[in-house]
């Protein structure tokens, strides 16, 4: 049986009325008593005296999107969570905006505590995206996740 691949990535930012709209949908789901969400937002760090002023993200998508498939696998095996979105972004994105938007729900908040921080982890150890940080002055270096 070949496996289900969802498309995780969206092109820009990640906008606040999809984020909503995710939330939203979820209401009829009533076994659902938790949902944790993490967002991560583009910061304007300062690097040896220039300031970011967004990522350019890249991946080898079809790679990546197997990856956050697999990740998702893993976190449904090992936590009792009712259901999990990951979304992030390709291409610019400017300080201040979205780049991750990953959405766990569960019977109970303690363990979308858990798998939330899972996932965000393994997000970040093992899914070949790059993110170029555009300075301010229109040079760039290649990002490293911490």
């Amino acid at each position: 049986m070949e496996k289900k691949v969802r498309q995780v990535f969206v092109q820009g930012a990640i906008q606040p009325d999809f984020i909503a709209n995710s939330i939203a949908k979820h209401q009829s789901k009533t076994q659902i008593g938790a949902h944790d969400i993490f967002l991560g937002q583009v910061r304007a760090d300062t690097i040896d005296g220039k300031t970011v002023g967004a990522i350019e993200y890249t991946a080898y998508e079809e790679m990546a999107n197997l990856k956050f498939h697999e990740i998702k696998e893993q976190t449904f095996e090992k936590f009792d969570i009712t259901c999990m979105h990951i979304y992030h972004s390709l291409g610019r994105v400017n300080v201040g905006e979205i780049c991750l938007f990953v959405f766990v729900s569960s019977p109970h908040r303690k363990t979308a505590f858990d798998a939330l921080q899972f996932v965000v982890e393994a997000i970040k150890a093992e899914v070949p995206v790059f993110g170029k940080e555009l300075f301010e002055d229109d040079s760039y270096q290649w990002k490293v996740n911490t």
